[in-house]
């Protein structure tokens, strides 16, 4: 990583962190997911700065753990999550679609919308098994509800606007 890309991977940890931490003590399963709004960010990351930013959310979720003193077997498997989900928005804008991004046309939004259920469907086939097996007392139903809902609700809610905010009033390009 040069050094440019390392400096972009750390202000966007940084700032998932700022986003993360608050909503650590918002427990749904304790220990295991929790009210998570900072996934808005995964997918902003994923389409703005590619990998770096990938790379960024998923160790920005392992940070996070670890400060909320909730690193576990199964932090592998978020980590692997929160870096495969984001990459799969990437991967679908620049490889499948080879579309510019831009979230201006009801085409381009829907487009975002399935991305981003692409991504919670890559997660949770992540974390769901591995939570599982690790941890079998889990209600894994709520579990999987819990991750599908925190990474498509809140990249549709919250990410799609600050998209859009950072495209077309700061002019970030993908």
């Amino acid at each position: 990583m040069n050094r440019h890309a390392f400096v972009r991977f750390s202000g966007l940890l940084g700032i998932y962190l700022v986003v993360a931490i608050p909503f650590k003590a918002m427990n749904l399963i304790p220990g295991f997911t929790d009210v998570r709004p900072v996934q808005a960010l995964g997918p902003v990351y994923a389409v703005f700065f590619g990998p770096v930013g990938c790379l960024a959310a998923a160790c920005g979720n392992l940070a996070a753990d670890a400060i909320d003193h909730a690193l576990r077997w199964t932090s592998i498997a978020g980590f692997a999550a929160n870096f495969l989900g984001p990459f799969s928005v990437w991967f679908l804008w620049k490889r499948v679609w080879r579309a510019p991004f831009a979230l201006r046309t009801p085409r381009d939004l829907l487009r975002q919308c399935i991305a981003v259920f692409v991504c919670g469907l890559v997660s949770v086939a992540i974390l769901a098994p591995a939570v599982a097996i690790i941890y079998p007392e889990v209600d894994i139903s709520l579990f999987a509800w819990s991750v599908v809902g925190n990474t498509t609700a809140f990249p549709i809610l919250l990410g799609i606007p600050l998209a859009i905010l950072l495209q077309e009033e700061f002019g970030f390009t993908p």
